[in-house]
């Protein structure tokens, strides 16, 4: 077994710096349209941040395998774009006012010209990944758009009902694991590598990204609004039942399951007030539960890689998992 040291926050940053800057000039560039409206939103979302760990990843698949080709570039952006897309069609579906501590687009723009900007981000990105001639690329991205339509289409039928952790997992996987896995994948799919190979690449994206969205769900439970970027218990207030709530809604008194049902149906903290919600998860371990778990599938990660050549990108790939579980917003 490969003894390497995982890499520093430092060394991961300087080994991608010039990359992850080139996909930010081709993202930009990428979603400059005639229209102008569009090319408003789009820069609006771009200033607006993120980790940009999906183009991360895509890097990192790639340089693994030593890659060096300038479609390490294109697909870093179309993944982000995808990203995008989904963001914005989220933030109207959810009826957000806030994304990464500023107004969302939708409140800046309506819904109307947001929903037709998603639709545009999501052409756009496979007009670019089509520049590849590569149909297991397009494969990839069509089958991955398709699971995070189902996946937003689940959830609606879903708010404010009562689900449990398999219906969870699906959920989650669709929405955000989905994307971790073919942003890995991709980096594969453009170095030719044997199918085992980006089968083990994109089983290490899966478990990444369900970690990821875990420690999000518990975040939107118990970080402060103002290092999350926006309200806290979002889910709870749009009926989402997440991995914290599902431990508490099986283990609880009937008092317990009572009260987080209620908000649950109102979609609010009218009856049964936020505080008395984290009272019954920290009693029941829910908290610490939900954090095993992502940190079980980050481990699972890790597991997933050691037998890739040890290389700088295979140190980077290491540190990842720590990152998403040790964040705060």
């Amino acid at each position: 077994m490969s003894t390497i040291s995982i890499a520093t926050a430092a060394e991961v940053f300087d080994l991608l710096r010039d990359d992850l800057a080139a996909i930010e000039q081709e993202f930009s560039r990428q979603s400059a349209s005639k229209v102008e409206v569009i090319t408003d939103i789009a820069q609006y979302l771009i200033a607006g941040g993120g980790k940009r760990i999906r183009p991360l990843l895509l890097l990192l698949s790639s340089k693994a395998l030593d890659c060096t080709s300038e479609s390490r570039i294109r697909l870093g952006a179309v993944v982000e774009m995808l990203h995008t897309a989904t963001l914005v069609h989220d933030d109207i579906i959810d009826e957000a006012d806030t994304r990464r501590g500023r107004p969302s687009s939708n409140t800046t723009w309506g819904n109307s010209k947001c929903v037709l900007a998603g639709d545009w981000l999501y052409m756009q990105s496979f007009s670019s990944a089509l520049e590849e001639r590569n149909f297991h690329v397009l494969e990839l991205l069509i089958s991955l758009t398709q699971q995070m339509v189902e996946g937003e289409l689940l959830q609606i039928e879903k708010l404010g009902h009562l689900i449990n952790e398999e219906e969870y997992f699906d959920l989650i996987f669709r929405k955000t694991a989905c994307l971790f896995k073919v942003s890995m994948q991709l980096g594969a799919a453009i170095t030719n590598a044997p199918d085992e190979v980006e089968s083990q690449l994109g089983e290490y994206g899966r478990n990444l990204g369900l970690a990821f969205q875990i420690v999000d769900d518990v975040l939107d439970l118990t970080a402060a609004e103002d290092v999350l970027g926006k309200p806290v218990a979002s889910d709870l207030r749009e009926g989402k039942a997440t991995l914290a709530v599902i431990h508490a809604l099986e283990r609880g008194t009937g008092a317990d399951r009572e009260a987080i049902r209620t908000v649950l149906a109102d979609r609010s903290f009218s009856r049964v007030s936020h505080p008395q919600i984290l009272e019954i998860l920290q009693r029941h371990g829910s908290i610490d539960y939900a954090m095993d778990t992502a940190c079980a599938y980050a481990e699972a990660a890790r597991l997933g890689i050691v037998d890739l050549p040890d290389s700088e990108a295979k140190r980077a790939l290491l540190w990842v998992p720590g990152f998403v579980t040790t964040r705060d917003r």
